[in-house]
């Protein structure tokens, strides 16, 4: 089938010799956009073997040369944003604007990658104790892996991969498997900058893929955001492997409403952070406490919610898209009902 999607080993897009595909749905059709491999054992280890390979000359590059890759790769991102978007928006479901958002989120961190150099500086201090002194290296590491969620499926690939490239490390990415097209374009777009074979890597797959991830010995460190459980698991599994981890789980907004605070534009930024993405990620105010007066503004804030209309993601009138799959919306309608079991005022 032609829309088998690739993975990234090597330098090149290769067709996975697995037997297992998942289904990529556009959330608004369930329309099927493509099918992504859960990559064999034997593609983990070749694409940890290739960048493993790639680290021993990519560490010596000097620091200005990796910055002028990440000079051009911001450059072809801002090129192709709306495409990027429109990619991100057809298997997402977000609306067109919040997926350039997305886009331009991770766009910024390219931004930053490309001013390495000062931030790879170490320290040096003469004479810290009699006839000693002291200094310090910034070094890579090695092979990094970054394991994304759905929700942001151009900004947080694009917040690890880039950067750790630019610190001179290798890096392999495991995208989510519910919308993983944008990072292949992402990928395609950073070898379009130039960058040499074998410094990024992508694999897909599910829990089996991040499995052989997180107890694969030549990674050094991983990188994840995602749920709490997801998290804790990552995050122990990967230090009983000895590798560095860094876990962001469960991340959600808390919002105050102070009696003296903008009404109108306290309530529009309270509606506009729980909807944007349709409400999953963490700017999405799962709980907002009114203080004194404020509480006067509760009907109000139902009122423009209920102006905000959900609907496709090329359509001006959407507000927002739709959950991510039907699982996702099957269980946002259990927790409504629970709400209206247990609360004593539903708006």
């Amino acid at each position: 089938m032609d829309n088998l999607l690739p993975l990234f080993i090597n330098g090149d897009f290769i067709k996975s010799k697995s037997k297992e595909y998942l289904k990529v749905t556009n959330p608004v059709t369930q329309e099927i956009l493509s099918q992504v491999p859960c990559a064999t054992n034997d593609e983990i280890n070749k694409a940890v073997a290739s960048a493993s390979e790639a680290f021993i000359s990519w560490k010596e590059t000097p620091p200005p040369e990796r910055a002028r890759l990440m000079m051009t790769y911001q450059s072809l991102l801002k090129e192709h944003q709306e495409e990027l978007a429109e990619i991100l928006s057809k298997e997402n479901g977000k609306t067109l604007e919040d997926a350039k958002g997305d886009v331009w989120r991770g766009i910024e961190v390219v931004e930053q990658a490309a001013n390495i150099s000062p931030m790879l500086m170490g320290e040096t201090l003469e004479n810290v104790a009699r006839e000693i002194d002291s200094y310090s290296y910034v070094q890579p590491l090695g092979v990094c892996a970054g394991i994304t969620p759905f929700n942001f499926p151009a900004m947080i690939p694009l917040w690890m991969f880039p950067m750790a490239i630019a610190c001179g490390n290798t890096f392999l990415l495991k995208p989510s498997e519910q919308d993983p097209m944008t990072p292949n374009r992402l990928a395609e777009l950073f070898v379009e900058a130039g960058a040499p074979k074998g410094i990024l890597q992508v694999i897909h797959g599910a829990k089996e893929q991040v499995d052989g991830i997180l107890t694969h010995p030549d990674i050094k460190a991983i990188s994840f955001v995602g749920s709490v459980p997801v998290g804790q698991y990552i995050y122990k599994t990967g230090t009983e492997n000895l590798k560095r981890v860094q876990a962001f789980a469960g991340a959600k907004n808390h919002m105050v409403i102070m009696p003296d605070a903008d009404k109108q534009r306290t309530i529009d930024n309270l509606v506009g952070a729980s909807v944007g993405a349709a409400g999953q990620r963490c700017m999405a105010i799962s709980v907002a406490i009114f203080v004194g007066k404020s509480k006067e503004w509760i009907e109000d804030v139902k009122q423009e919610m209920e102006k905000v209309n959900p609907g496709p993601w090329d359509s001006s009138k959407s507000g927002f898209g739709p959950l991510i799959s039907k699982a996702a919306k099957e269980r946002v309608l259990s927790l409504i009902e629970t709400g209206k079991s247990e609360a004593k005022c539903l708006l």
